[in-house]
């Protein structure tokens, strides 16, 4: 158990033993308790008082499965507050392998300087100079460290966007075939990568200094009855594997909360063209992959590659979000522009949400026309050049909605919405706006209550409590590396009965149902401490107007929550 501290003012590099205070910490908890505790909240994002942390959770590295799960966090150059970005791929992995517990990187190179930092399979670390790669897409550039490097290599990549310093820039990290298509997208933390002036992390995978197991015995039997209860769980069993997370536009169109034309509808004309069942078959008749393994150890396999006409990859994986901020939000229903744009994205460095939105909007406002698939692919070839509009655009919604004067921008403290509508999903608004990272799905998303009918979405009763714990379970899931989609079978009693052994049997202590819920509180009071300190205040815990003031079709709600309700979400 160690920390890897890189000083990129001085370009030094210390290793300890974890501090006492961050014994048990891993992931999210690791990355906004460090962060608290030793990054001046009202520092320049962008400066050399910024930390960015990269920690596994705890229990990446070990033979569970889909716990290859990655968190950045870092103060965002987005939102001004503090921010994890989750990415998958296989760094998690990697980085628990060697029984790395947290890269810290801190301080600042000079203007013209650039670098790699290069693990080796003992978990020791160099910097490298890395002028030569300044200005190059994440594909060409992980190809190229890759067979510098060696394929048994884990990367995590910024590409132009975050060389720019651009608030949309996204870290890209390296899935199982070694393509740089899973990303730690939100927050600008590609933008806090490049002021450090690092363009990669290369990471040997083949470490074998994994943490110890207090109990390996009791620790092999419950993983395999919590990857048993992944398996028998609707959704992680049966919808993922054959559609992956584009099996929800169909679903969420039928609700009414699917945000189109800039979150002007909740039904998208056309949905069809772009659902899961279109993209599994368009993708089947191509000869792609409509089932692919993309994280380490994953046994969802959610993840699919995208391919052209002649066959040829595009994208992977492309998925729900991507779509949706894509077409929905733009018009665009077809998916061979919708997956250029994905890759795209992907070369460039930017988060296909946030920029998918801004596109959104500078169409509401007549720049150019919904539906205009090419003009978007143009918009997004300009932030990779650089141009005044391309950097307008990769600093996100609210820098495109304040250059058009436009004000319909669908937002929180500067952050895009995700794909559901939170007209239509009230609960949704709740973690949209009480979030302390912003607009965030991960952070909170309470589509799995409609989807069983224990909760009404249009009505305000119960929203409330139901984003609490959600959030306080998201924040709980993001320390472990358990993938977000294998957390479902810890609504289950098997899955969440197994997990809680899984814990136990790792650490050798006796947690109860209380003890994980109890770690997402504890999770989110250092967050909001931290966003406090840096001057945010319950005025910042609200959406835009317009979702107060415009009905949206087809039920024609607004969001029914009061600010005096929102204050209680996370009023610990």
């Amino acid at each position: 158990m160690k920390f890897i501290k890189i000083n990129m003012t001085e370009k030094s590099i210390t290793v300890n033993e974890v501090p006492q205070q961050y014994l048990g910490l891993g992931g999210r908890g690791l990355t906004s308790t460090m962060i608290n505790a030793e990054v001046p909240p009202t520092c320049d994002p962008l400066g050399p008082d910024n930390k960015l942390i990269i920690a596994p959770g705890v229990l990446s590295g070990t033979s569970l499965v889909s716990t290859s799960r990655v968190s950045i966090g870092a103060k965002s150059p987005l939102t001004g507050t503090i921010k994890e970005s989750n990415a998958g791929g296989t760094t998690g992995a990697a980085l628990g392998h060697l029984g790395i517990t947290a890269i810290v990187i801190e301080g600042k190179a000079g203007n013209d300087e650039l670098f790699i930092l290069k693990i080796d399979g003992q978990g020791t670390a160099s910097l490298i100079p890395a002028t030569e790669y300044k200005g190059m897409r994440t594909y060409s550039l992980t190809k190229t460290l890759l067979k510098t490097y060696g394929e048994k290599n884990s990367v995590l990549v910024i590409g132009p966007a975050g060389e720019y310093q651009l608030t949309s820039a996204s870290i890209q990290a390296s899935d199982v075939d070694g393509r740089p298509c899973r990303a730690a997208g939100r927050g600008g933390m590609g933008a806090v990568m490049g002021a450090k002036g690092l363009k990669a992390i290369v990471i040997n995978q083949e470490g074998k200094d994994t943490d110890a197991i207090a109990d390996p015995q009791a620790f092999k039997e419950a993983a395999k009855a919590f990857a048993q209860a992944v398996k028998a769980h609707p959704m992680t069993g049966q919808l993922l594997p054959a559609l992956g997370t584009a099996g929800l536009v169909a679903p969420v169109n039928s609700m009414g909360a699917f945000p189109s034309l800039n979150a002007t509808k909740g039904v998208m004309e056309g949905w069809e063209k772009i659902s899961g069942e279109a993209l599994a078959k368009l993708i089947e008749s191509r000869g792609g992959k409509t089932t692919h393994l993309g994280c380490s150890q994953c046994i969802v396999r959610c993840s699919n590659e995208f391919v052209d006409k002649k066959g040829a990859f595009v994208t992977s994986s492309l998925e729900y979000e991507t779509i949706w901020a894509m077409g929905g939000m733009t018009g665009i229903d077809d998916l061979d522009i919708i997956a250029r744009l994905d890759r795209l994205c992907d070369d460039i460095g930017v988060d296909t949400m946030n920029i998918g939105v801004g596109i959104g909007v500078a169409m509401d406002a007549g720049k150019i026309n919904f539906g205009d698939g090419e003009a978007a692919i143009d918009m997004v070839e300009q932030i990779g050049r650089g141009t005044e509009f391309g950097k307008i655009l990769g600093n996100g919604p609210d820098a495109v909605g304040k250059h058009l004067n436009h004000k319909r921008v669908p937002t929180v403290k500067g952050q895009s919405i995700a794909a559901y509508d939170p007209r239509a999903m009230q609960g949704n608004a709740v973690t949209y706006a009480t979030s302390p990272m912003g607009a965030d799905h991960t952070a909170g998303n309470v589509l799995g209550e409609y989807m069983t009918g224990a909760l009404d979405p249009l009505k305000p009763e119960g929203q409330v409590e139901a984003s609490r714990n959600t959030q306080i379970a998201m924040a709980a899931v993001d320390c472990t590396g358990l993938c977000l989609l294998a957390s479902f079978a810890l609504t289950t009693p098997e899955g969440g009965g197994a997990f809680l052994n899984v814990m136990n049997a790792k650490f050798g202590t006796q947690l109860g149902p209380d003890d994980i819920p109890a770690l997402g509180i504890r999770v989110l009071k250092e967050e909001l401490d931290f966003n406090r300190k840096a001057g945010l205040t319950n005025k910042d815990d609200r959406l835009p107007e317009f979702f107060y003031k415009e009905p949206l079709p087809p039920h024609n709600k607004v969001v029914l929550i009061s600010n005096e309700e929102m204050d209680t979400a996370l009023n610990f």
